[in-house]
Order: structure tokens, then sequence, then C-alpha cells
């Protein structure tokens, strides 16, 4: 099998096979911790990192690995970059370590995680499923921002709240208001606004590809300039 370009998997990882708008992959997460901008970029970074590490590891093992212990060799290789993110974010990161809870553990049975080991890394050289790990890794952690810039705004009426959690107190300034005055929209804070708000950036990405589709459809069938149409009559030999 032929190693896609690495065009073709960086369109893949943010666009075309994108792990949470288009595998809806990993949606727990997604839809728990995306109540505001710092949770979503504090998942979305150890998901980058689990990614990168665990199909590193898997693409230098592939042909090692016998197809009977390959899957629990997998969840081990994962199960290992989860332990190192959580130690990570316990030493520099702790606050946010603890709002995230239960959902950094559960990284290791992301569907993400271990689809890319098996799909891509268990059958491709080292950088080709490194990329794949980043490209997966940023399309992912994109969603989870902008899920969760939409819902920390509409909820909150404000942007960027808390971003001393992961950046430092220098970041404690970083919270943009704009609306004073705001009532609390609690739907979009609560897990029911996260489906909502999901289902439509869902619906906006198939929206943009219909478009671009009967864009390109349009072109193929618009005739060429200056050609005509030759009738020909009788028997040609």
């Amino acid at each position: 099998m032929a190693t896609p370009s690495y065009k073709d998997i960086t369109v893949n990882g943010f666009w075309k096979n994108n792990p949470a708008i288009v595998q809806l992959l990993g949606l727990c997460p997604l839809l728990a911790v995306t109540a505001s901008v710092v949770n979503a970029l504090g998942l979305g970074l150890a998901t980058i990192l689990v990614l990168l590490c665990s199909n590193t590891a898997v693409s230098l093992i592939r042909n090692l690995v016998s197809d009977a212990v390959r899957l629990p060799a997998f969840v081990m290789i994962i199960a290992a970059a989860v332990t190192v993110t959580e130690l990570l974010m316990q030493a520099y990161t702790y606050e946010l370590y603890q709002i995230l809870g239960i959902f950094l553990p559960l990284i290791t049975t992301n569907c993400v995680i271990l689809g890319r080991a098996d799909a891509f890394a268990s059958k491709n050289p080292l950088l080709p499923s490194m990329t794949d790990g980043l490209m997966m890794g940023l399309g992912f952690t994109a969603v989870l921002l902008l899920l969760g810039a939409m819902r920390e705004l509409l909820g909150t009426g404000a942007i960027f709240a808390d971003m001393d959690l992961l950046f430092g107190p220098s970041a404690a300034t970083w919270k943009i208001v704009l609306v004073e005055g705001y009532h609390d929209f609690l739907l979009a804070i609560l897990p029911p606004g996260a489906f909502i708000f999901c289902g439509l950036i869902i619906a906006l990405k198939n929206r943009i590809d219909s478009g671009i589709k009967a864009r390109r459809d349009a072109l193929r069938e618009k005739p060429i300039k200056g050609a005509k149409r030759v009738r020909v009559t009788g028997t040609i030999s």
C-alpha cells in the first residue's frame, strides 16, 4: 500500500477525515470539557502529545509485533503516553489537571488514538506516522477550540477566561469581556448545549462540502469556450 503524501495526511486530519466532525470519535471528552477555551486547549494539547508519541512508537515496532499481541501492545503504548502526559500536567498545570479530571486517563481508550495507531501507524513509516498523529491531533484540537469558544462566548459573554491555568499568572489578563452585565446563558455551558453546537459545526462543514462539490460539478460540466459540435453523417470506415 502506497504511503499517502504529506498534503493528503494534512487535509485528512484537518478536514476530510477529521476525527471529531467526520469520524465522530472521542465525542465524550469533546462534549464534556469544552465549556471554556482553556479546558478545550488543555485537553487538545494532551491529545496531540499522546497521538504523536503513540503513532511514533507504533510505527517503530510495527514489524516486530505479531498480530496476536498487536492491539494489547498498542494499548500499552498509549497508556504509557497518557501516564507521561498526566504527570506533566500534574507538575505544571495542576489546577487544570484537576478540572479535566477523569477525561485525561480516558484518553487511553479514546478511539481516535487507537484508531490512528491501528489504521495508519502500524502500516506506514515513521515520518508519515508522526505527521498523521500531529495532524489528527491538531484537527481534533481545532474542533475542541471552536466548540469551547462558542460555548464560553454565548454562555458567559466573555472569552479566554482562566487562561492562567495553562499559561501561568501572566495570562490572567487575557480574558476578553464582550458584553458587560451579560446574564449567563446556561444552555450553552451545560451538556445539551455541547450537543447543539457540535451539531451546528457538523452541519456547517457538510454545507461547505456540498458547496465545493457543486462548484466542481459545474466546472466539470461547463463547455469549453470555442469548442464546436461537429455533426458526422454517413459511414466511417
